[in-house]
């Protein structure tokens, strides 16, 4: 069972038998036993459905227990899952339910309410994720299966569920195990088929290099149905006995903080926006204090002042982490200097869905500023470009981790991977001697200069996004020059008592001042101040394609 991943999905369940293993936050609690009773009756209720293997189940919800109960009772039932993020419009929803051929659909109330059952004519039934009741049918056999599942239990295992119960059919390795329809921040969804050696190797990778264990706790942010937040957020976390807390509600800062403070988790998963916001608000505020930058400039005192500084830090994330892994995007250069400089346990990688998502990563001990770390076990990477150390090039991955293509897509997959196996991921990077990545942006968003410079916008908005003010920015392309759209830190102004007037003349001034540092053919024109957020992926990133 070397390369099996349901195998060390069923190790993980006898061996933690008794720990607890998934809970919604101020929600029910499940111990890994509860969750193996609730898989046999899914298993059972399939079965009664007439589920086949390799048919399709669709699972749209916000994060939960039974989110996650219900995505691997049908793994290790045999059939393949369709996770599709709950920020989906309607349309968009119905869309995948009928490309990918669902024959159940796991639905959170919130999202049920927008969508049309007559809109996905080949669902065979509609199951609520809050209790796992059938909602809509289009065959009476899925509710007369509803109603069977305690029967069939009892008949099953006449005497009591115990741990020799457990026993789950064995993956293979190109097996399809699931197709996740992106988000990307360039395009529109595509189905994303991911085999069972992905999935393991992936979770193998994370249980000899992150260092969870058993009976630790993580507070999962990102949603479920993005690889990222399934893999390391719920898969390893599941697979080496950790327990997971599940958030039904938007992770604001202010809901982040309170349930860090309540958690205490030793370990987090994040995206850099909430990292950011973490730091910004509850760190950063104290450096400003005059003491404090007076006692920073005396080297005898600055070791202390700076593990003074470091314990605020672990205090805004709870107190107990470990180890902080940031991924889904880049770490804002002056928050991560900050971070380096403080010696915090921190580490930046980079994946993708097409790889499940595992690129690259790096122990923080030995993780190199600015990078994403180097090549995970069982993947290659290589960059295109005649000196791939100093010139700037697409980023090329292969190995265990990359897809088999997308869905029902041959065009979209022939321009994702050529026939050396190699994944044209479509970011832009470098590879320093040491086998270090770091990545310059994506090849879709370079704008190219008056002389024929490359400009990466990603690097303009690093530093726009630390100026007073200014929440997030996008750098775009319009007849020939470039424009930052703002979207402003209102709350800050709004501290300040500055008047619109004030803040578009500060966002001004920022402007004019980001100048003096960029190079002529970079410089930006002008600014455009927005008065919404820009709309994003579940990673968090700006979808910057509804802006170009």
């Amino acid at each position: 069972m070397e390369n099996s991943f349901i195998y060390l999905i069923e190790y993980s369940i006898k061996s933690h038998w008794d720990l607890v293993a998934l809970c919604d936050y101020k929600g029910v609690t499940y111990t890994y036993r509860d969750v193996a009773r609730k898989i046999e009756k899914l298993h059972l209720f399939f079965n009664a459905c007439g589920i086949q293997k390799g048919e399709k189940i669709a699972l749209c919800s916000r994060n939960s227990a039974n989110w996650g109960i219900a995505f691997l009772a049908t793994l290790t039932y045999g059939a393949v899952a369709i996770p599709i993020l709950h920020e989906f419009k309607a349309d968009n929803i119905h869309h995948i339910i009928n490309h990918s051929e669902a024959r159940l659909l796991f639905v959170g109330d919130s999202n049920w309410e927008q969508l049309d059952h007559q809109h996905m004519p080949h669902l065979d039934g509609v199951i609520r994720m809050e209790d796992y009741v059938v909602k809509e049918i289009s065959k009476p056999v899925i509710r007369d299966a509803r109603k069977q599942v305690n029967r069939l239990f009892g008949e099953k295992f006449p005497d009591r569920f115990t741990v020799y119960d457990v026993s789950y059919r064995k993956d293979q390795p190109e097996e399809i195990a699931m197709i996740n329809y992106t988000s990307g921040t360039t395009s529109a969804s595509k189905g994303v088929v991911l085999p069972y050696l992905s999935m393991w190797s992936n979770l193998r990778f994370a249980l000899d290099q992150m260092g969870y264990h058993p009976g630790e706790k993580l507070v999962a942010i990102l949603t479920m149905a993005h690889m990222y937040g399934l893999a390391f957020e719920f898969i390893y976390p599941f697979a080496s006995g950790t327990q997971v807390y599940f958030l039904a509600k938007t992770p604001s800062p202010r809901v982040i903080a309170e349930v860090f403070q309540n958690i205490r988790p030793n370990l987090i998963v994040a995206v850099p926006l909430i990292i950011e916001k973490v730091i910004r608000k509850g760190v950063l505020p104290h450096l400003q204090k005059r003491h404090i930058r007076l006692f920073m400039r005396i080297p005898i005192l600055n070791n202390k002042v700076k593990a003074s500084i470091k314990q605020k830090v672990l205090d805004a994330f709870g107190g107990q982490f470990k180890l902080l892994a940031v991924g889904g995007a880049a770490l804002n250069h002056e928050v991560e200097a900050f971070l380096a400089d403080i010696r915090s346990p921190y580490t930046v990688g980079y994946g993708m869905t097409e790889c499940g998502p595992g690129i690259s990563f790096d122990d923080w001990r030995t993780f190199r500023l600015g990078s994403c770390g180097k090549a995970i076990d069982r993947i290659e990477l290589k960059i295109d470009s005649a000196n791939p150390h100093r010139i700037v090039g697409e980023i090329l991955v292969r190995g265990d981790n990359v897809m088999k293509g997308y869905y029902k897509n041959p065009q979209a997959t022939a321009a994702a991977l050529d026939e050396e196996g190699w994944l044209h991921t479509g970011d832009l990077g470098i590879i320093d001697e040491s086998g270090y990545l770091y990545i310059k942006g994506r090849s879709k968003n370079m704008i190219l200069g008056p002389s024929g410079q490359n400009i990466y916008p990603e690097e303009i908005e690093d530093k726009l996004n630390v100026m007073p003010y200014v929440a997030e920015s996008l750098v775009i392309e319009h007849e020939g020059k470039l424009v930052a759209l703002i979207y402003p830190d209102f709350e800050a102004a709004r501290n300040a008592k500055l008047s619109d007037t004030a803040l578009t003349k500060q966002l001004e001034q920022n402007r004019k001042q980001l100048n003096e540092i960029l190079p002529g053919y970079s410089q930006i024109s002008r600014i455009r101040i927005r008065q919404e957020e820009f709309e994003k992926t579940p990673k968090r990133s700006i979808k910057r394609y509804l802006y170009q």
